[in-house]
């Protein structure tokens, strides 16, 4: 696999905001942000010039959420801290290990999919989504009897990356190889036009950093996921 610039993963929201996803976000002066219902991701730049934290406030309102996910810079002290959660990101290193695969069949997922895919987002809680993320690339399902209960998809486009994300199984279906055979499936996809897939995963998801590293993921960052309420 061809080397990737890695300088893109240090703000990826800001770098998916200004490439691949430009015609997803919203913006005022020197901050931007993805449309409220694809994303809640909002970013300045890594080095902010005065004023660039009032023009993320206007384009967000008094008294909202700002989820930073993991910008390089923090805000104002008097903004009020709503989380902080300790990550990791991972990037794919080119090499996928054979692996026991689910025998079910995958499927893509499209907007008459959109209320099964937040519903089993609901039941597992992988991480933020809204009823237009799957606009950010392409999502895939495994079903069971007909039900939705595995879901895996792409997320931020930093130039040359791809994000997978959402990987979540109902607790029902656990254990059966969705998740490694979804994951496997969107790295060969994103390969496939010549991206490398990276990943994030909260630093105490023991057993998603080992699937992903028996997946082929290597530890590339620590990373601190960040949201405040704007003054």
């Amino acid at each position: 696999m061809p080397d990737r610039d890695t300088a893109v993963l240090h703000d990826p929201v800001a770098a998916s905001l200004h490439g691949p996803h430009a015609h997803l976000a919203r913006r005022h002066g020197r901050a931007a942000s993805y449309l409220a219902e694809v994303a809640s991701f909002s970013t300045v730049t890594a080095h902010p010039e005065p004023g660039a934290w009032d023009d993320l406030v206007e384009l967000l309102g008094v008294d909202a959420f700002a989820d930073l996910f993991n910008c390089p810079a923090l805000p104002p002290a008097h903004w009020q801290p709503e989380f902080a959660l300790d990550g990791h990101q991972f990037v794919h290193t080119g090499r996928t290990p054979a692996l026991p695969r689910s025998a079910a069949e995958v499927v893509e997922l499209g907007p008459a999919d959109v209320p099964e895919m937040l519903d089993l987002v609901e039941r597992t809680r992988p991480g933020p989504f809204r009823p237009r993320t799957r606009e950010l690339g392409t999502y895939l399902g495994v079903r069971e009897n007909g039900a939705l209960v595995a879901m895996a998809g792409e997320r931020l486009r930093p130039p040359g990356w791809t994000e997978i994300s959402a990987v979540c199984t109902a607790p029902e279906a656990r254990g059966r190889g969705h998740a490694a055979t979804l994951v496997t499936t969107l790295v060969q996809h994103i390969t496939a036009r010549h991206d490398r897939p990276f990943l994030h995963t909260a630093a105490a998801n023991a057993p998603a950093i080992a699937l992903y590293e028996r997946l082929g993921f290597t530890h590339h960052a620590d990373v601190t996921f960040r949201g405040y309420r704007t003054p």
